[in-house]
């Protein structure tokens, strides 16, 4: 094994500036890579500490930022969001912060686009509109999205499918 030199306190601290001024980072990541740089639990602590005083370190921030950018990029559900925030250690009260700074129009839409484009993907022989329905479904719920509006997506679109075929 590779014995890394260990870093001070300051020279810790001053890396860290660098790592939470590049993107947002949460509690947990930030305690990680102070553990990595060789410091013991009291010199951790003071750190993020000092890191949230400066604010280079503020955790709602970092769960907004987060939940924009996994919705927007990724185009996930609120469920996955929570649930990897929640695996961040992020509190309950900024998980829920965050939620709410999501647009709900614009989540609305996403779950249609992802629904619809789903929906004309699924192709081949036996296929009919449970097959569909069901695929759809799994796919949409494994995004993230929550079950009851994934319902009521999924439900439209076998309508307005149903109602081409009449």
């Amino acid at each position: 094994m590779i014995q890394r030199k260990q870093l001070t306190k300051e020279q810790a601290l001053q890396k860290l500036r660098h790592y939470c001024a590049y993107q947002e980072r949460s509690h947990v990541e930030v305690k990680e890579k102070l553990y990595s740089f060789g410091l013991r639990r009291q010199m951790v602590e003071e750190s993020i500490a000092q890191l949230i005083e400066e604010d280079y370190l503020n955790e709602e921030r970092f769960a907004i930022q987060f939940a924009g950018g996994k919705f927007r990029m990724k185009q996930w559900g609120r469920v996955k969001i929570i649930h990897a925030l929640k695996q961040k250690q992020v509190s309950t009260y900024c998980i829920n912060k965050a939620i709410k700074e999501i647009d709900a129009d614009a989540y609305e839409k996403t779950l249609d686009k992802l629904a619809k484009q789903k929906w004309g993907t699924i192709k081949g022989e036996g296929v009919n509109g449970f097959v569909k329905m069901a695929k759809t479904t799994d796919y949409l719920l494994q995004k993230g999205f929550e079950p009851e509006l994934v319902r009521g997506v999924v439900a439209r679109l076998k309508e307005m499918k149903n109602e081409e075929h009449t």
